[in-house]
Protein backbone atom coordinates (compact mmCIF):
# COMPACT_ATOMS: atom_id res chain seq x y z
CA UNK A 1 0.00 0.00 0.00
CA UNK A 2 1.29 3.86 -1.36
CA UNK A 3 0.86 6.97 1.39
CA UNK A 4 -0.86 8.32 -2.32
CA UNK A 5 -3.63 9.80 -1.37
CA UNK A 6 -6.74 8.26 -3.69
CA UNK A 7 -9.44 10.78 -3.38
CA UNK A 8 -9.64 13.99 -4.85
CA UNK A 9 -11.58 17.25 -3.75
CA UNK A 10 -13.51 18.87 -6.24
CA UNK A 11 -15.25 21.50 -3.82
CA UNK A 12 -15.69 22.05 -0.24
CA UNK A 13 -18.48 24.20 1.76
CA UNK A 14 -19.65 24.30 5.55
CA UNK A 15 -22.07 23.65 6.36
CA UNK A 16 -22.01 24.56 9.92
CA UNK A 17 -19.72 26.81 12.53
CA UNK A 18 -19.15 27.69 15.75
CA UNK A 19 -16.73 28.79 18.18
CA UNK A 20 -15.51 24.99 18.52
CA UNK A 21 -15.97 23.41 15.50
CA UNK A 22 -16.82 23.72 11.80
CA UNK A 23 -18.18 20.98 9.48
CA UNK A 24 -17.29 20.73 5.98
CA UNK A 25 -19.44 18.55 3.12
CA UNK A 26 -16.60 17.96 0.43
CA UNK A 27 -17.55 16.91 -2.96
CA UNK A 28 -15.21 14.18 -3.67
CA UNK A 29 -14.01 11.37 -6.38
CA UNK A 30 -13.63 8.46 -4.27
CA UNK A 31 -10.81 5.74 -4.24
CA UNK A 32 -13.37 3.66 -6.69
CA UNK A 33 -13.33 6.39 -8.71
CA UNK A 34 -17.05 7.49 -8.59
CA UNK A 35 -17.96 10.84 -6.84
CA UNK A 36 -19.44 11.33 -3.11
CA UNK A 37 -19.62 13.16 -0.73
CA UNK A 38 -17.53 13.05 2.69
CA UNK A 39 -18.07 15.15 6.04
CA UNK A 40 -15.61 16.63 7.61
CA UNK A 41 -15.27 18.19 11.38
CA UNK A 42 -12.30 20.43 11.85
CA UNK A 43 -11.27 21.41 15.24
CA UNK A 44 -8.76 23.06 17.44
CA UNK A 45 -5.93 21.04 18.68
CA UNK A 46 -6.77 18.91 21.48
CA UNK A 47 -3.99 18.77 24.82
CA UNK A 48 -4.04 16.37 27.89
CA UNK A 49 -2.19 16.57 30.72
CA UNK A 50 -1.38 13.82 33.06
CA UNK A 51 -0.24 15.87 36.47
CA UNK A 52 1.85 13.62 38.66
CA UNK A 53 1.77 14.19 42.21
CA UNK A 54 5.67 13.68 44.04
CA UNK A 55 3.84 10.66 45.61
CA UNK A 56 2.47 9.13 42.14
CA UNK A 57 -0.73 10.47 42.37
CA UNK A 58 -2.48 11.71 39.10
CA UNK A 59 -5.53 14.09 38.66
CA UNK A 60 -8.21 13.83 37.20
CA UNK A 61 -11.44 16.16 36.68
CA UNK A 62 -15.24 14.76 36.27
CA UNK A 63 -17.38 16.54 34.20
CA UNK A 64 -21.20 15.89 32.49
CA UNK A 65 -20.43 15.35 28.98
CA UNK A 66 -23.48 16.52 26.76
CA UNK A 67 -22.77 15.18 24.20
CA UNK A 68 -22.80 11.23 25.58
CA UNK A 69 -25.36 12.42 28.01
CA UNK A 70 -22.73 10.69 30.82
CA UNK A 71 -20.46 11.76 33.56
CA UNK A 72 -16.65 11.27 32.61
CA UNK A 73 -13.36 10.96 34.38
CA UNK A 74 -10.59 12.32 32.85
CA UNK A 75 -7.12 13.91 32.69
CA UNK A 76 -6.74 17.49 32.44
CA UNK A 77 -7.47 18.53 29.01
CA UNK A 78 -8.86 21.23 26.39
CA UNK A 79 -8.22 22.81 23.06
CA UNK A 80 -5.74 25.05 22.08
CA UNK A 81 -6.80 28.45 20.71
CA UNK A 82 -6.34 29.45 17.12
CA UNK A 83 -2.34 30.08 17.44
CA UNK A 84 -1.54 29.20 20.72
CA UNK A 85 1.12 26.00 21.23
CA UNK A 86 -0.38 23.20 22.11
CA UNK A 87 2.02 22.79 25.72
CA UNK A 88 0.69 26.86 26.57
CA UNK A 89 -2.37 25.34 26.00
CA UNK A 90 -1.99 22.40 28.11
CA UNK A 91 -0.64 24.67 31.21
CA UNK A 92 -3.62 26.65 30.33
CA UNK A 93 -5.32 23.72 30.76
CA UNK A 94 -3.98 22.42 33.76
CA UNK A 95 -4.32 25.31 35.89
CA UNK A 96 -7.93 26.29 35.04
CA UNK A 97 -9.25 22.93 35.46
CA UNK A 98 -7.32 21.61 37.89
CA UNK A 99 -5.95 24.42 39.72
CA UNK A 100 -2.35 23.05 39.57
CA UNK A 101 0.73 24.33 37.98
CA UNK A 102 3.86 22.19 37.15
CA UNK A 103 7.68 22.67 37.14
CA UNK A 104 8.50 20.24 34.66
CA UNK A 105 6.77 19.13 31.51
CA UNK A 106 7.31 16.07 29.05
CA UNK A 107 5.57 15.22 25.63
CA UNK A 108 4.26 11.77 25.52
CA UNK A 109 4.47 11.45 22.43
CA UNK A 110 2.25 13.98 20.19
CA UNK A 111 0.59 14.17 18.02
CA UNK A 112 -2.18 11.21 17.45
CA UNK A 113 -5.33 11.59 15.74
CA UNK A 114 -8.89 11.09 17.63
CA UNK A 115 -11.22 9.96 15.68
CA UNK A 116 -9.07 10.13 12.06
CA UNK A 117 -12.18 8.84 9.57
CA UNK A 118 -14.08 12.18 10.27
CA UNK A 119 -12.51 14.53 12.02
CA UNK A 120 -9.09 16.18 11.71
CA UNK A 121 -8.39 16.90 15.40
CA UNK A 122 -4.80 16.18 16.62
CA UNK A 123 -4.05 15.63 19.86
CA UNK A 124 -0.68 16.68 22.28
CA UNK A 125 -0.50 15.02 25.46
CA UNK A 126 1.80 15.67 28.26
CA UNK A 127 3.69 14.21 31.47
CA UNK A 128 3.54 17.38 34.04
CA UNK A 129 5.92 16.89 37.43
CA UNK A 130 6.44 19.00 39.98
CA UNK A 131 3.25 20.28 40.87
CA UNK A 132 1.54 23.18 42.65
CA UNK A 133 -1.61 24.27 43.98
CA UNK A 134 -3.28 27.51 42.40
CA UNK A 135 -6.59 29.04 42.29
CA UNK A 136 -8.78 27.09 39.48
CA UNK A 137 -10.74 29.07 36.84
CA UNK A 138 -13.33 26.82 35.47
CA UNK A 139 -14.86 27.56 31.71
CA UNK A 140 -18.57 28.59 32.11
CA UNK A 141 -19.88 26.44 30.54
CA UNK A 142 -17.52 23.76 33.28
CA UNK A 143 -19.09 21.95 36.84
CA UNK A 144 -15.91 20.20 37.51
CA UNK A 145 -14.85 17.61 40.41
CA UNK A 146 -11.31 17.52 40.94
CA UNK A 147 -9.65 14.43 42.57
CA UNK A 148 -6.25 12.79 42.82
CA UNK A 149 -5.82 9.00 42.70
CA UNK A 150 -2.84 7.08 42.76
CA UNK A 151 -1.28 6.42 39.25
CA UNK A 152 -2.17 2.39 39.06
CA UNK A 153 -5.97 3.22 40.00
CA UNK A 154 -5.78 5.27 37.05
CA UNK A 155 -4.78 2.50 34.75
CA UNK A 156 -7.07 -0.04 36.59
CA UNK A 157 -10.24 2.42 35.61
CA UNK A 158 -9.25 2.15 31.87
CA UNK A 159 -9.00 -1.21 32.17
CA UNK A 160 -12.58 -1.52 33.92
CA UNK A 161 -14.35 0.86 31.76
CA UNK A 162 -14.83 3.96 34.27
CA UNK A 163 -12.41 6.19 32.34
CA UNK A 164 -13.83 5.87 28.63
CA UNK A 165 -12.10 9.46 27.20
CA UNK A 166 -9.67 8.24 24.51
CA UNK A 167 -7.39 11.38 25.43
CA UNK A 168 -7.06 9.95 28.99
CA UNK A 169 -6.68 6.75 27.49
CA UNK A 170 -3.78 7.25 25.46
CA UNK A 171 -2.00 10.00 27.76
CA UNK A 172 -2.23 6.99 30.41
CA UNK A 173 -1.27 4.14 29.07
CA UNK A 174 1.63 6.43 27.13
CA UNK A 175 2.55 7.40 30.58
CA UNK A 176 2.74 4.21 32.31
CA UNK A 177 4.71 2.60 28.99
CA UNK A 178 7.50 5.64 29.91
CA UNK A 179 7.32 4.41 33.67
CA UNK A 180 8.36 1.28 32.64
CA UNK A 181 11.26 2.35 30.18
CA UNK A 182 12.28 4.31 32.89
CA UNK A 183 12.27 1.34 35.97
Amino acid sequence: MSGKNPWRTLASRVVYENAWIKVREDRVVRPDGEEGIYGVVDTCVATGVVALTDDDRVYLVGQWRYAFDAYSWEIPEGGAERDEAPLDAARRELEEEAGVVAEHWESLGSPFHLSNSFSSEVGHLFLARGLSKTATNWDPTEQLAVKTVPFDEALAMVDDGTITDAVTIVALLRAARLRLSRA
